[in-house]
C-alpha cells in the first residue's frame, strides 16, 4: 500500500477520481433531471437577448465653433450574448452610444451611431442606427431680459408692481445663426400672487421665437436675479409736532418749521382712509433758549407699513416775548341747535378782552377776527351752566384770558314760547277786567 501511495502517478489518478466524484455530487443535487438521449453530459453556455430603451447618445464634434442638430437624445439598444453578461449589462449599462462628427464640416450629413466599451461576447444593434445631422457655425449674441408677471390680479388689495430690476440685464445667447435670427425675446416669469412687499428672487430664462416656441440655445447666464419693487397704497399727510414743557419766561417762538412739511404714509387702504396727520416727534420747549435745529425720526402710524421720508428736520426760532391786547372778541357757541336758546349771563355782552403773547412778528398784525373764542354746549341741558372757554388762533401765540369760564342760560324754544303765550293771555285778561261795564 505504501508503495502504491509513493507512486506519483497513482496519487494523480486517485485525485482525479475524487474530483469527478465531487463534481457529480454537486451537480446531481442542483440538476437532478436526467439527461436526454444524445445530450452532452457537461453543461453548455446559454445565450440571452434584451432590448434597452432610452439609452442616451453622446455627440462628439468641435463644440467651440459649431452647433449640431439632429442627433437623437436617446435610442433603443438590443443586446445579445451570454446570459450572465446580458444580465449584468442590463443593470449597469456600462457601454456608450455615440455619434462621431469631429471630422465633419458645416452642412447636412448622415451619421452612423456607434457603440463602444461593449463587453466581450456581446453584440449590440442600435435603433435608429443612422441619423441625419445639420452642422452650423456657432454664433453668440447679446439680448436684453424681459420680465413677465403672472397672477398680478391676485396681489393684495391696492399693491402694484413697479419696473423690475434685472441683474444682469443682458445675457449672451449661443446657437446656430439660423436659430439666433429667430429669437424674439428672452423672458423670466415672476409670480405675484399674495405679494404685498418687494420681491427678490432668482429666475430661469427661456428663449422664445415670435410664435412663442422655445428655442434650443445656450444662455449665459441661464439664471438671473430679479428685484420687483412693490408699492402699497399711499397718502400724503402733514406732520403734527408734539410739544411738551414751556418756554423760559420772556421767550416766545417766532417760527417753527419742519422739512418736509408732510410725509407719504404707505399701508392698507382702510388705515390710510382714517389718517389725517402723522403725530410727529416730540419737542421739549423748556430746553429752547435760543434758535434750534434738530433732526428726529417720524413715527409710523399704527397699522401702516412705513413713512417716507423717515426723518424730519425741525427749525425753531425764538424771540423776545411781547404782548398785545385784543378787545371785544366775540364768544361763539358750539353744539347749539335751532330748538334751543342761549343767553350769556357773565359776561352779558358775550364778548371778552384777550391778551396775546408772542414774538413781535407773531402778534404784530393780529386782529380779533384772527381769534376763535368759543364754548361747547352740546351736552348741556336747560338751565344755567359755567362753561369752559376755548381759544383757537395762530400757532406760536399764547393767550391770557380774564376768566376761564363763562356763565350761560340754556332754554328750549318750546318752553319759551309757552311762557310768552302765557304772559300774553294774562295781559289780555287784565285788559278785559279793566274795561267799564
Amino acid at each position: 500500500m505504501d508503495k502504491f501511495l509513493n507512486n506519483p502517478w497513482a496519487v494523480k489518478v486517485v485525485a482525479l477520481l475524487f474530483a469527478f466524484l465531487l463534481y457529480f455530487a454537486v451537480h446531481s443535487a442542483q440538476a437532478p433531471t436526467p439527461k436526454k438521449p444524445g445530450e452532452s453530459f457537461f453543461p453548455t453556455a446559454t445565450t440571452d437577448e434584451a432590448t434597452l430603451t432610452d439609452i442616451p447618445v453622446k455627440s462628439y464634434y468641435d463644440d467651440e465653433n459649431y452647433v449640431v442638430t439632429g442627433v437623437p437624445q436617446t435610442v433603443n439598444v438590443t443586446i445579445k450574448g451570454p446570459t450572465g453578461t446580458v444580465k449584468k449589462v442590463r443593470q449597469v449599462k456600462d457601454f456608450e452610444i455615440y455619434a462621431d462628427m469631429e471630422n465633419l464640416k458645416t452642412g447636412r450629413h448622415k451619421v452612423e451611431l456607434k457603440a463602444r466599451n461593449v463587453a466581450d461576447g456581446l453584440s449590440i444593434s442600435i435603433n435608429p442606427s443612422v441619423t441625419t445631422v445639420t452642422i452650423e457655425e456657432k454664433t453668440t449674441k447679446e439680448f436684453p431680459v424681459e420680465v413677465d408677471f403672472y397672477n398680478k390680479n391676485k396681489m393684495k388689495d391696492g399693491y402694484t408692481p413697479e419696473q423690475p430690476i434685472v441683474n444682469p440685464k443682458n445675457v449672451s445667447v449661443t446657437g446656430s445663426k439660423a436659430v439666433i435670427d429667430r429669437i424674439e425675446n428672452i423672458k423670466a416669469t415672476i409670480n405675484l400672487e399674495g405679494v404685498d412687499q418687494s420681491v427678490e428672487k432668482e429666475a430661469k430664462l427661456t428663449v422664445y421665437d415670435r410664435d412663442g416656441n422655445v428655442l434650443p440655445v445656450e444662455v449665459d447666464p441661464s439664471v438671473v436675479k430679479i428685484t420687483v419693487p412693490v408699492t402699497s397704497p399711499s397718502k400724503k399727510v402733514p406732520i403734527k409736532l408734539d410739544r411738551k414743557g414751556s418756554l423760559p419766561d420772556g421767550i416766545s417762538i417766532s417760527s417753527l418749521d419742519t422739512s418736509p412739511g408732510e410725509v407719504t404714509v404707505y399701508g392698507p387702504q382702510n388705515v390710510l382712509d382714517s389718517l389725517e396727520f402723522v403725530d410727529g416727534p416730540e419737542i421739549d420747549l423748556s430746553k429752547m433758549k435760543d434758535d434750534t435745529e434738530l433732526e428726529a425720526d417720524i413715527p409710523v402710524p399704527d397699522g401702516a407699513k412705513k413713512v417716507s421720508p423717515e426723518k424730519v428736520k425741525i427749525k425753531v426760532k425764538v424771540d423776545k416775548e411781547e404782548e398785545k391786547k385784543l378787545k371785544d372778541v366775540s364768544i361763539k357757541t358750539v353744539g347749539m341747535n335751532d330748538s334751543r336758546n342761549l343767553e350769556f349771563l357773565d359776561p352779558k355782552t358775550g364778548k371778552l378782552d384777550l391778551t396775546a403773547k408772542g414774538s413781535a412778528a407773531s402778534i404784530e398784525n393780529l386782529q380779533p377776527s384772527d381769534i376763535e373764542l368759543y364754548v361747547n354746549v352740546a351736552d348741556l341741558s336747560d338751565g344755567e351752566h359755567d362753561v369752559k372757554l376755548e381759544v383757537n388762533g395762530p400757532q406760536n401765540v399764547a393767550w391770557s384770558l380774564p376768566q376761564k369760564s363763562v356763565k350761560v342760560r340754556i332754554s328750549s324754544k318750546t318752553s319759551q314760547n309757552e311762557n310768552d303765550k302765557g304772559q300774553d293771555e294774562e295781559q289780555d285778561h287784565n285788559e278785559t277786567d279793566s274795561q267799564p261795564s
